[in-house]
């Protein structure tokens, strides 16, 4: 075996920048097979959905099932993989959250960011803002399907009157990663902001999140009229 098939040496000797994702990813894995290193089964793993793409967002698309098909993995190493993933999505979250303000939308979308853009479904989420633009709440309102989520205007403002919202915001992902507003989401945006109106809940914005990228509804003019 050579130098460059010992990652965790080479961790030692070089630091964690000097390994490739493979070798990154078989320091957690610790042991392959009889026949298949870690590094070797690390590349496995990364190529197992696209064969000439070693990326570590790979992680972010197996589940449980897809990583113990897998020859090599076991019960033990899937949980292991799984729970990077999810502390990837934890860091950025957090690190989102450090200058996360409500009233910017750019800002909102990076806290969501990792949490939704590796959805396969549609997930919408309701925030519930206080009259200083803090988070009172947040609710998953919908688990739709890769089309179309739809959202009742009465369910949303029952939610915001119970806690005593002043204003709210909707938050939606596109599992095409192309976060480009279709009809029905301008529609139901303007059903939305126009019920609110009646009841001086205002709805602040409509972020729909895509691949690293996003679109706010109110930056793009949609809550400037209630004309579709």
């Amino acid at each position: 075996m050579n130098h460059q098939e010992l990652p965790y040496e080479r961790f030692l000797a070089c630091g964690p920048g000097s390994l490739t994702n493979a070798e990154l990813l078989a320091v957690i894995l610790r042991t392959g097979t009889a026949n298949v290193s870690a590094t070797e089964l690390a590349r496995q793993v990364l190529t197992s959905r696209d064969p000439d793409n070693t990326g570590l967002s790979v992680l972010y698309d197996l589940t449980m099932k897809d990583l113990l098909a897998m020859k090599g993995i076991g019960e033990v190493k899937a949980v292991k993989l799984l729970c990077l993933s999810e502390l990837s999505r934890r860091i950025s979250m957090e690190k989102a959250s450090e200058k996360l303000s409500f009233c910017c939308p750019e800002a909102v979308s990076d806290y969501y960011m990792e949490l939704l853009r590796h959805e396969k479904q549609e997930k919408t989420f309701l925030l519930l803002l206080d009259n200083k633009m803090a988070l009172i709440r947040e609710i998953l309102l919908t688990i739709g399907t890769v089309n179309s989520t739809l959202l009742s205007p009465r369910d949303i403002y029952i939610r915001a009157l119970r806690e005593g919202a002043v204003s709210i915001i909707l938050l939606h992902n596109h599992p095409s990663g192309d976060p480009t507003p279709s009809r029905m989401d301008i529609e139901m945006t303007n059903q939305i902001w126009m019920a609110g109106r009646l009841l001086d809940i205002e709805l602040a914005d409509h972020l729909i999140i895509g691949d690293n990228c996003y679109v706010s509804m109110r930056e793009s003019g949609y809550l400037e009229t209630s004309d579709v």
